[in-house]
């Protein structure tokens, strides 16, 4: 059987008529014409290789692979009605699950600490396992089931992955209190004579948005914009962290709220 050709509601239809055994009622029942419903019962006897329903004296006949269907479809349509049933009648207060989510270290802070503490207070019963953000394993983690989701920055290489917007997020330039260029009114040009501490999700790069940004910059007719890279983490706390005495600057994310 091509189960690519499986309608849910093909099969609903099939309870029905198995059930009233009369295309007629069924109709009224599933609240639709008698032209659909026979139409629906042409398709799921094509899909079934067999007649399913024939016609008697009062009404319709099952078929014997219609008779051995029955109960197995009413046992799976009531595990679908089931399944949704509990979506519906969710109540965190009382919720008993666990939730893998990935993200960066700053993510980590910004957001998921504050989760925790609101889950705390609204759904004690919900577990949060935070996993360090892998975007070379993400799309993989995400299909195994081992992380149930990612905050973090749409990657445009990746646009089947179901995604919702969560928060806009500003960047500041942060470095050393005595640094002579960090100051109100700081050029480009004094922006890229700084060495940059980089922070590079996957680890070992030195280009980020920031340079993509950058080179749609032009100083004058002769040279675009490139800054100078002299250091990348992986994280941004430690890269933070070393900017406090380092005699450049980094980009860090400034979330407001």
């Amino acid at each position: 059987m091509d189960t690519s050709r499986i309608d849910l509601n093909l099969l609903a239809t099939l309870e029905v008529l198995l059930a009233e055994r009369n295309v007629t009622k069924a109709a009224a029942k599933l609240h639709l014409s008698q032209p659909a419903v026979s139409a629906q019962l042409a398709r799921l006897r094509d899909l079934f290789d067999d007649p399913l329903l024939l016609p008697a004296q009062r009404g319709m006949t099952p078929t014997a692979k219609a008779t051995e269907l029955a109960p197995q479809l009413r046992e799976a349509l009531d595990r679908v009605r089931s399944t949704l049933q509990s979506h519906r009648d969710f109540d965190p207060e009382t919720a008993q699950l666990a939730v893998s989510i990935a993200c960066s270290d700053y993510v980590q802070a910004a957001v998921v600490m504050p989760l925790v503490l609101a889950l705390r207070r609204i759904a004690p019963g919900v577990r949060v396992a935070v996993w360090h953000l892998s975007p070379a394993l993400m799309e993989q983690q995400l299909a195994n089931g081992d992380i149930d989701l990612v905050i973090a920055t749409p990657d445009p290489a990746m646009p089947h992955l179901r995604a919702c917007h969560l928060y806009e997020e500003t960047y500041v330039l942060i470095g050393r209190q005595s640094h002579p260029d960090l100051k109100p009114g700081l050029t480009i040009e004094n922006y890229l004579r700084l060495e940059h501490i980089i922070v590079s999700r996957r680890g070992g790069n030195f280009e980020t948005p920031v340079d993509d940004a950058l080179g749609f910059w032009v100083i004058d007719a002769m040279s675009s914009c490139q800054r100078a890279r002299s250091c990348s983490f992986p994280k941004l706390f430690p890269a933070a962290i070393l900017s406090r005495s380092y005699p450049g600057g980094c980009f860090v994310p400034n979330r407001k709220g």
